[in-house]
This record gives C-alpha cells, sequence and structure tokens, in this order.
C-alpha cells in the first residue's frame, strides 16, 4: 500500500505548533503530558502525519499561550484566488521551516539580542557574502 503523504496544511499548522513549543522551551514530552498524549502522538502533529483536530488545536493553543489563527499565519492557499480575484500574498514558507529548528530558533534569539542595528545589518552582510546570495 502507498504511503499517503501529509496534507501541506496539516504540515503547515504541526511546524507551527513546534516552533511555538520550542520557543517557550517546552519539550514533546511536556506538551504530551499536557494535553493526555504520549510525545510521540506531539511528533506525529508536529510532521503533519496526524491531524489536529479543532478542540485539540484548540487545547494546544491554549497552552502554548497564542490564538488559534496563529497555527494558520502563512499557510499555503489550497483555495485559489479570493472572491474578489486577488490571492494573499504568501508567507515564505523556508521563514517558518527555519523558525521550527533548534538552530534557526536559536539564531533568531541571538541576533535579536544585538541591540546596535548596524552590527546586524553588518552581520546579515556577512551571512549573504558567505552563501553567496549578495543582491
Amino acid at each position: 500500500m502507498a504511503k499517503k503523504t501529509p496534507n501541506p496544511i496539516d504540515k503547515h499548522v504541526g511546524s507551527r505548533v513546534r516552533m511555538r513549543r520550542m520557543m517557550l522551551s517546552m519539550s514533546q514530552e511536556k506538551l504530551g503530558d499536557a494535553l493526555g498524549l504520549t510525545f510521540q502522538q506531539v511528533q506525529k502533529y508536529e510532521k503533519g502525519t496526524n491531524r489536529i483536530g479543532a478542540s485539540r488545536l484548540q487545547q494546544i493553543s491554549q497552552i502554548l499561550q497564542v490564538p488559534v489563527a496563529f497555527f494558520f499565519e502563512g499557510a499555503p492557499n489550497l483555495a485559489g484566488p479570493y472572491g474578489d480575484g486577488m490571492k494573499e500574498a504568501p508567507s515564505p514558507a523556508y521563514v517558518s521551516d527555519f523558525l521550527a529548528t533548534s538552530e534557526g530558533l536559536a539564531l533568531t534569539k541571538a541576533f535579536m539580542r544585538i541591540k546596535e542595528a548596524k552590527l546586524r545589518r553588518r552581520i546579515v552582510d556577512l551571512v549573504e557574502e558567505i552563501a553567496g546570495d549578495k543582491d
């Protein structure tokens, strides 16, 4: 039997759960305990393998101290154009993917602690030069 791939929205919601949990320095086990689940179930939610139901998402939003809408910010627009023919500009998925990693979160937190704007700009320039992405 072919393995079913996770729905892009479920993956996005799961990655936002993971990002917020990591922002709070909360383990999967601790979140699972608060939800009455195993950490393996939390892993499946975060990967989008298992869909999070509405009541469970409400519970997660309370534990992680964010509104339910937080989990859908920047979600892929699968429905197509809106009624007026305008499409919402999607948030680049690579940003949420990056922030959902421990390295991305640590780098972002450290970067935001740098008070001097010129120094932050120089760090961005340096990283762009190293990556070869300087425009």
